[in-house]
């Protein structure tokens, strides 16, 4: 009787466990939720989820290494796997092999000794260097382990695969590091490679505690060169961005982010850095954010309005040596003006466009101003010249009177008159901010081309800002024409800054690429939503580096030098906070201590 209910009870018992095992079955594990759905297994690479993998393993080291002789892998910007797995060996049981090997190595020596044969220098030094590795033992400073290194390859296509493996090995292979596929074994290595300190491939190196210590993984980008400005502090590992940008390929930069985001303060705390080199700065502000850092510094401050009395006029010469070439010189400012007019009048037509080069070529002869350089020193024509002109030539009455607005209609007076200011040294910043929105690209074109004219013939370390620079962008003359002072700021010491918050517009002219691929720096700040996908796309971003951007406070971002580049903070001090605010609050209060 009993045992017939010793048999029930066990029987009860197989039918829970069968019950729990059923309910368990119909669960879903962590082990479901991270498992590939597909696994190919091939000699040299895996397929996995439709990705391309393969492992390398180290084989050799060289003797001497220099320490984070890894940084160049880290730092590498494909999807790679790095795994390392270190076992600490057991110091007396490498001491007994070393004094094994040593009294060998010693009986070696004797007995060359006494048979006279020529010195061995791999042995002495094998000897000595185990000799110093057995005191290092002995003394506690060294400990030794069991090593291995592992790579562990991500690509989308077998081409990708075959690339990022070739420069990795090339870039080992360079520090005497050799590398090895996995062949037949490519399972085993991807599973050396996953976070379960598994080692299946178990391909050793002997380390001791010092030579570990070369290959510590966690490194970052050191964005400096020690020297110049401060930028700001890299992100990654709180060191110092310095950059001297006239020691760069070119010392163009490009400064992009949203409303907010803090592109202007970074460039005034520049400028305001760079005068204690010497180094001058032009700024054209169209909102008036530079005024104070202009009276700050001591600099002049141009505002260019219709109401001011500031004038520039758009057919000024620059001032030539005597041996210069006057009619280069002549028809440079004839293509300028041209420009200048499809800016004023609309786009030309051809037949316009040959009346308009005509009219300018006789409204300078008026002034008797021809290629001779001896004649440039004569009085300038102004826009009225110009329109007395056009009143006289047959065809010319549609330009005439497309042109009449700004000599004798609303606008008159603001770009028909001579200039009546010196570019300055020091800080110079052209103000637009009272001018229309319609005269802006006008005022902005006029204003570089002044500039211009100035600083070719005067060649000295400058910085020139546009700010706002989506606004030349939307017309192809005035775009066009930055894009050639991108081009060739470099000849003339001249380090051109654009700024704008319209990233879409600016990138999307052809010119505005043009521009970000002429500039060696680069600042990325806040970026909108809106796009994000043009910046990434254009700078080649990564997904951490996108959201990095949509998520960063004011003032954080991404800083590119070259081929280089990482996370930036711009950091001021509290006298340099004061003068390079753009805070309307900060500023409020600053109009409120100061009674201004």
């Amino acid at each position: 009787m009993a045992w017939f209910k010793r048999k029930s009870v066990n029987s009860d018992e197989a039918s829970a466990r069968k019950a729990v095992e059923q309910f368990e079955a119909g669960l879903v594990s962590v082990r479901d939720l991270v498992a590939p759905a597909a696994l190919e297994i091939s000699n040299d690479h895996l397929m996995l989820n439709g990705r391309f993998v393969r492992s390398l393993f180290v084989l050799t080291y060289p003797q001497y290494i220099e320490t984070n002789w890894l940084s160049p892998v880290i730092n590498y910007d494909v999807n790679l796997d790095i795994s390392m797995h270190i076992m600490p060996v057991d110091s007396s049981a490498i001491m007994k092999t070393l004094r094994r090997k040593v009294t060998e190595m010693e009986a070696s020596l004797r007995i060359n000794q006494e048979k006279g044969a020529i010195r061995d220098p791999e042995l002495e030094i094998s000897y000595q260097d185990a000799e110093e590795l057995r005191d290092r033992l002995q003394r506690g400073i060294e400990k030794f382990f069991h090593y291995a290194l592992y790579f562990t390859i991500y690509a989308k296509t077998e081409q990708e695969l075959e690339s990022i493996t070739q420069h990795i090995e090339t870039t080992l292979g360079g520090q005497l590091v050799y590398t090895k596929h996995a062949l037949l074994q490519m399972e085993q290595g991807f599973n050396s490679a996953l976070p379960l300190g598994l080692d299946e491939l178990d391909i050793v190196r002997n380390m001791t505690t010092s030579s570990l210590a070369t290959t510590f993984p966690f490194t970052s980008v050191d964005l400096t060169t020690g020297k110049g400005v401060l930028y700001g502090i890299n992100r990654h590992n709180n060191s110092l961005i310095l950059f001297d940008r006239f020691d760069l390929e070119n010392a163009n930069m490009a400064v992009f982010s949203k409303s907010g985001g803090g592109k202007s303060y970074a460039v005034k705390l520049e400028i305001l850095r760079s005068a204690m080199f010497g180094v001058d700065a032009i700024v054209i502000d169209p909102e008036n954010e530079y005024e104070a850092l202009a009276k700050a510094a001591g600099g002049s401050y141009i505002s260019i309005s219709l109401n001011s009395d500031k004038r520039i006029n758009p057919f000024d010469l620059p001032k030539l040596g005597p041996n210069a070439e006057g009619e280069k010189v002549l028809r440079s400012a004839i293509v300028t003006l041209l420009g200048l007019m499809n800016l004023l009048v609309g786009t030309l037509t051809p037949e316009e466009d040959a009346l308009m080069d005509k009219a300018i070529r006789e409204t300078y002869a008026l002034k008797d101003i021809t290629d001779d350089v001896k004649t440039h020193a004569n009085p300038m024509p102004t826009m009225e010249d110009l329109q007395n002109v056009l009143d006289n030539m047959q065809g010319a009455e549609s330009l005439s009177q497309r042109l009449s607005k700004y000599t004798r209609g609303t606008f008159a007076g603001i770009f028909n008159q001579p200039t009546n200011f010196e570019l300055d040294t020091g800080l110079m910043v052209f103000n637009i901010r009272d001018l229309e929105d319609v005269l802006r690209p006008i005022a902005m074109y006029i204003v570089l081309n002044y500039i211009w004219n100035k600083i070719r013939f005067d060649v000295k370390k400058r910085i020139l800002v546009i700010d706002e620079a989506w606004i030349l962008m939307q017309y192809e003359d005035s775009a066009k024409f930055l894009y050639s002072i991108a081009k060739r700021a470099r000849k003339y010491y001249l380090g051109l800054t654009t700024i704008t918050q319209d990233v879409e517009d600016f990138l999307g002219s052809k010119y505005g690429k043009a521009v970000v691929a002429n500039s060696s720096l680069q600042l990325l700040f806040r970026q909108s939503p809106a796009s994000i996908d043009v910046v990434t796309e254009t700078f080649n971003l990564t997904q951490g580096e996108k959201f990095l951007l949509l998520e960063a406070e004011v003032g954080e971002g991404l800083f590119f030098a070259g081929t280089s580049h990482a996370a930036i903070k711009v950091v001021a001090s509290y006298v340099e906070d004061k003068i390079v605010t753009s805070d309307p609050a900060q500023l409020a209060e600053l109009r409120n201590l100061t009674g201004g």
